[in-house]
């Protein structure tokens, strides 16, 4: 599987959170449309189908992180 070059990553990250922010204070807006496409292309680059997931492998892959304990996300 082929995925994102660890540098775009942070970037995709970041925009992810500013724009959600904003989409909490808009509602249905343009910027709501924009979300959804940094979040495709979150899962896109991260190889996984659901943002949240996508959001806990680009930890994962970004350079000078570690391994996370992630155990609160399996349900088990």
């Amino acid at each position: 599987m082929l995925l994102a070059h660890p540098a775009v990553l942070p970037g995709l990250v970041n925009r992810y959170w500013a724009l959600s922010v904003l989409d909490a204070a808009e509602g249905e807006s343009p910027v709501r449309r924009e979300l959804e496409d940094v979040e495709r292309a979150l899962c896109v680059s991260t190889g996984t189908t659901d943002v949240h997931a996508a959001l806990v492998a680009t930890h994962h892959h970004l350079p000078g992180t570690g391994a996370l304990d992630d155990s609160v996300l399996v349900s088990g």
